[in-house]
């Protein structure tokens, strides 16, 4: 066992015996350039938070938040924008984390055939690395136009289906790999069937895998604009679901917050009221990833 003090380790005899000059120098050296880029790390995300933060909140008003757009009005709102990001979140996830993970179980449980494994394994890493301009132009072919969903936004959540499931995937599968075989064995031997085994001890040991891969999912939904622009649309009108139904969401088009930054950005460059929108965005995301580790924290003291 290494001493507290650096460059010193005990021998057999107990003395303690230093590291050469040059080894000491080279340990020095890696040690100060790995804080060199942890600090760099923080500095620049702190950077570019402050640097948000300080754009946006002066022009965040509360009309601003709760309002619907009206060019006759001269109101700028973001509401709608607000509302479709969550229902595309939500949306999203109902599918994707059920086939993600029920995957990620097949591969790593049931699957038998290696090879198979393997290629949908590469296949999976290929297609997480895929721009996401090929998939909206996917979405746009066979969500849009083959199945006739047009410009909706089931169309952009059913794309951003495919692209998060290999993150999904992914993940969840590296999680599972890392449950210790002796408590598969464990349970196994104690009378518990192969599903049961699975759903009490092998998934509640890795839910922080998937919480991960949820996260990560979460983020690329919400930061994706090529998909939503091609499969959603531009639309900056509210709609009425608790009225219309989950049905209407077969039937309506609207742009999400990073849809709304775009157009701010690019098309009005009114940057002012693009930091803004950039602000919400990235509250709405903290929001949901603390949230998403709340459920994972309360669902491993359940299990417990």
């Amino acid at each position: 066992m290494t001493n507290s003090i650096v460059g010193e380790f005990p021998t057999q005899s107990g003395k303690k015996v230093g590291l050469s000059p040059r080894r000491r120098a080279y340990e020095v050296g890696m040690r100060t350039l790995v804080y060199t880029a942890a600090g760099l790390v923080v500095a620049l995300l702190v950077f570019l938070l402050g640097y948000i933060f300080y754009k946006g909140i002066p022009n965040l008003t509360w009309e601003f938040l709760t309002s619907e757009e009206s060019v006759l009005n001269d109101v700028e709102g973001i509401l709608p924008a607000i509302q479709n990001t969550i229902y595309v979140i939500v949306a999203t996830l109902v599918v994707v984390l059920p086939l993600g993970v029920g995957a990620a179980v097949y591969l790593t449980e049931y699957a038998t055939n290696h090879r198979l494994v393997t290629a949908i394994e590469y296949a999976t890493e290929t297609l997480a690395g895929i721009p996401s301009i090929l998939y909206a132009l996917v979405g746009v072919l066979i969500f849009g136009e083959a199945l006739g969903m047009g410009k909706t936004l089931i169309a952009g959540s059913m794309t951003l289906v495919i692209m998060t499931l290999p993150t999904i995937i992914r993940t969840t599968q590296e999680s599972l790999k890392t449950v210790p075989q002796s408590y598969r064995e464990g349970s196994l031997g104690l009378g518990a069937g192969k599903w049961h085994m699975i759903r009490t001890v092998v998934l509640p040991s890795s839910v922080d895998g998937i919480v991960t891969g949820c996260i990560l999912a979460i983020g690329r939904i919400v930061g994706e604009s090529a998909v939503l622009l091609y499969t959603v649309g531009m639309s900056m009108t509210m709609q009425d679901y608790f009225r219309d139904g989950l049905t209407s969401l077969f039937q309506s088009s609207g742009s999400t917050l990073t849809v709304a930054l775009y157009v701010y950005a690019k098309e009005r460059a009114d940057f002012d009221l693009a930091f803004s929108v950039a602000v919400v965005l990235l509250v709405i995301t903290l929001v949901i990833n603390l949230a998403a580790k709340l459920v994972g924290r309360s669902l491993r003291k359940k299990e417990r």
